[in-house]
């Protein structure tokens, strides 16, 4: 009975070493690193995303209800809005990139399918620009006016973009300030 125990034992250590082998050998072959270098790889997440994902059909129905669609469209432009005024005046590549794709999936996400289309539609003509908070916040309110300009409402001056959307921005030792003219109190944009 050790005879067998300890045969039993040896082939199942061997049946292991050979199993580690194999996956070790699979393991270098995908990651195309050595055993000894361990430094992380560079990996740019936006060459994962399927461009079908950004930019593909739009996944909402139609919004019926007059009320919740002015309701949803009024929370989603203040949303919008205050991303821009919160974006860094000087992004990396990342949070450029983190931007474009937001807006890109805001677009097809967003609950009102007719009103996702119009925005799809709006956003290839004009495309995000989210080089720096100013040009993404005068972007954001550009493409405002189109959708304003399709329901017949007053455009906005965006030249005055910063005076109504406060970014709540906030360093440590002094209150929050807007996106451009920190002594101009938080107003409502006509929506």
């Amino acid at each position: 009975m050790a005879r067998r125990a300890r045969i039993s034992f040896f082939t199942m250590i061997g049946l292991l070493i050979i199993f580690g082998f194999l996956l070790l050998a699979r393991y270098r072959n995908q990651n195309q690193r050595t055993l000894l270098n361990f430094a992380p790889l560079h990996h740019d997440a936006s060459k994962d995303v399927d461009p079908s994902i950004l930019y593909g059909h739009v996944i909402s129905e139609k919004l019926d209800n007059q009320t919740i669609k002015a309701e949803v469209g009024r929370s989603a432009w203040k949303l919008l809005h205050t991303i821009m005024a919160k974006f860094p005046d000087k992004p990396t590549s990342d949070e450029s990139i983190a931007l474009e794709s937001f807006i890109h999936l805001f677009a097809r996400l967003y609950p009102c399918g007719e009103c996702a289309r119009h925005f799809q539609e709006i956003i290839t003509q004009f495309p995000p620009q989210v080089a720096t908070r100013s040009t993404a916040a005068i972007w954001a309110c550009h493409v405002h006016n189109q959708v304003n300009k399709s329901l017949k409402k007053e455009l906005f001056d965006c030249s005055k973009i910063g005076d109504f959307y406060d970014c709540g921005c906030a360093d440590d030792k002094g209150p929050a300030t807007n996106l451009t003219n920190p002594t101009i109190s938080t107003a409502k944009m006509m929506l």
